[in-house]
Parts: structure tokens; C-alpha cells; sequence
């Protein structure tokens, strides 16, 4: 049996030879790898006392982010 590139794959690629080799848990692990790589953090709860503070404070960190880095 020869050795899977798994990096060489797309993510779709990769999710379907996972889903159609169940058995190949290393698939299925580099796939779940993939996705928590490019998993974003949860700012706040719907009931969070401070929600509207946070998702602001988040508009904000992405707005200077995304104007840090234009250099247009």
C-alpha cells in the first residue's frame, strides 16, 4: 500500500477519500486537523450580559487588522 498525501489533497478532496476510506483513520484525523486550524474563537453568548462590548470590540480588532494591512 502505497503512502497518501493528504497536504497535497483540497479539503474536499480530503473529506471524500476520508469518507470513502472509513478505515484510514489518518484521513480522517489530518481532516479534523484542517478544520480546527481554520476554526475561528467564540466572542460571546447570545445571553452574555456583556454582548454588545464584545462583538464591538471585535468589529473593532477586525477593522484595524484588515487597515494594518493594506498597504493600497
Amino acid at each position: 500500500m502505497s503512502l497518501i498525501n493528504y497536504a497535497a489533497m483540497t479539503d474536499q478532496e480530503l473529506r471524500h477519500y476520508f469518507l470513502t476510506h472509513r478505515e484510514d483513520t489518518a484521513a480522517f484525523q489530518a481532516y479534523l486537523a484542517r478544520r480546527r486550524e481554520r476554526s475561528q474563537p467564540v466572542i460571546t453568548t447570545i445571553h452574555d450580559a456583556d454582548f454588545d462590548s464584545k462583538i464591538q470590540a471585535a468589529i473593532q480588532r477586525q477593522m484595524a487588522e484588515y487597515e494594518g494591512g493594506s498597504t493600497g
